[in-house]
């Protein structure tokens, strides 16, 4: 009896175990079935990046994250290099989570997480690491420029990654520039020009370098107002369109220029002002505090700067106080107004062509005019004498019904 009882035992251990042993090695094939979970990081270069591992279920098999050199950061929860960037986030049975903090271009690359079974499964991670484009600067632009110069304008970024694009404005406008890119390490340098010749509408113009980049929520800037010398340009102003007798009246030196134009001389009729009590000078002004007829004539203004020298001319005529004057300013008649010469020559070839026309028709009729015959004559002028033209003379007129007159 006591040996029947010790053989039901031994059967039941036996039993037991071997369903202990099949369940563990079902658990143990569903862990082996797995391979470890990862995701790529992008992140731009000083900032930190996480490095998660994960399974869906773990028998406590230790995960592992590897970096491209194959140098174990962490098995588990044990940090195994030391790098003082680099800390343990989460570790459990399931989770291997990492940060890489300041991360550099030199962090770039595949990262592996190991799962380590029987074989052990790996699966890969890639680190991107974006390089931060430097400030751009312009150079090539030594200031001033004088009006004709070619010059160059140069913008530069280093240290991005990838290629940083570099666009150029002329104040708000885009123009385009020639783009150099050179390779340092892992990173580039991009360089942008522009050339061009320059004249006095660039003076004050700015030209704005803009680096565009991934890692960059907006873009670097950077502007280069352009200072532009050229000769002067003068033009004169006058306070009244139809100067009278008794008015105040002023001139004033319009310059453009840069540098600007200085002093302004001001004469009259290639000489220096007559009255200097009634024509005041006050820089580009020129007053005469009552007009007459004396201040009639050409007034002139002179300016310069270092590249060169400008004038403008002014011709007053003073009207009687009582006299409506012209509707319109003399002056601006001589610039716009019609111009008499071109009419008067007009003019003179209408009635040219209108006396030649009369001398062609006169000749015309004075060739056609010819012989006034009557029909009876014909025939009897070309008779060698009288008696002839008379027989001549009545043949035609038996055989004529009508009488006809004719030009030969």
């Amino acid at each position: 009896m006591i040996a029947k009882q010790h053989l039901i035992f031994i059967l039941y251990s036996l039993c037991a175990s071997v369903f202990k042993v099949a369940g563990t090695k079902s658990k143990a094939k569903g862990s082996q079935g797995q391979f470890p979970i990862t995701q790529n990081v992008t992140v731009v270069e000083g900032g930190a990046a996480n490095m998660t591992c994960r399974v869906d279920y773990n028998d406590n098999t230790s995960l592992q994250w590897s970096n491209p050199a194959q140098q174990t950061l962490f098995f588990g929860d044990k940090k195994a290099l030391r790098d003082n960037r680099i800390e343990l986030v989460r570790a459990s049975s399931q989770e291997l989570t990492i940060r890489i903090g300041d991360v550099s271009l030199s962090d770039e690359g595949q990262y592996t997480c190991s799962l380590f079974t029987m074989p052990v499964k790996t699966t890969k991670a890639f680190l991107t690491v974006l390089g931060v484009p430097g400030r751009p600067e312009i150079t090539g632009f030594t200031k001033p420029a004088m009006e004709g110069d070619v010059i160059t304008l140069m913008c530069s970024t280093p240290g991005s990654k990838p290629a940083a694009n570099i666009r150029w404005f002329r104040n708000d406008k885009e123009v385009q520039g020639t783009k150099e890119l050179n390779a340092t390490g892992k990173s580039f340098t991009v360089r942008s020009s522009l050339q061009f010749q320059v004249d006095r509408r660039d003076d004050g113009v700015a030209y704005t370098c803009s680096v565009e980049h991934v890692s960059l929520s907006n873009p670097y800037m950077t502007t280069e107002v352009l200072e532009v010398h050229y000769a002067p340009h003068l033009e004169i102003t006058h306070s009244l369109i139809i100067p009278q007798e008794g008015q105040y009246f002023k001139l004033e030196c319009v310059s453009i220029g840069n540098p600007i134009p200085e002093p302004v001389l001001w004469s009259k009729d290639g000489g220096e002002l007559p009255d200097i009590e009634r024509m005041i000078v006050e820089g580009r002004e020129l007053t005469i505090t009552t007009l007459n007829k004396t201040d009639n004539g050409t007034y002139r203004c002179e300016a310069s700067n270092h590249l060169g020298t400008s004038s403008a001319e002014y011709i007053l005529f003073v009207y009687a106080k009582d006299f409506p004057g012209p509707t319109t300013d003399p002056n601006a008649l001589g610039q716009h107004g019609p111009d008499h010469a071109l009419i008067g020559g007009v003019v003179a070839v209408v009635v040219f062509i209108t006396l030649c026309l009369i001398i062609v028709l006169g000749r015309y009729l004075a060739r056609h005019k010819g012989t006034y015959l009557t029909h009876e004559a014909k025939g009897a002028e070309d008779a060698p004498d009288a008696d002839t033209a008379i027989i001549n003379a009545e043949g035609n007129h038996v055989h004529a019904e009508e009488k006809k007159e004719y030009f030969i």
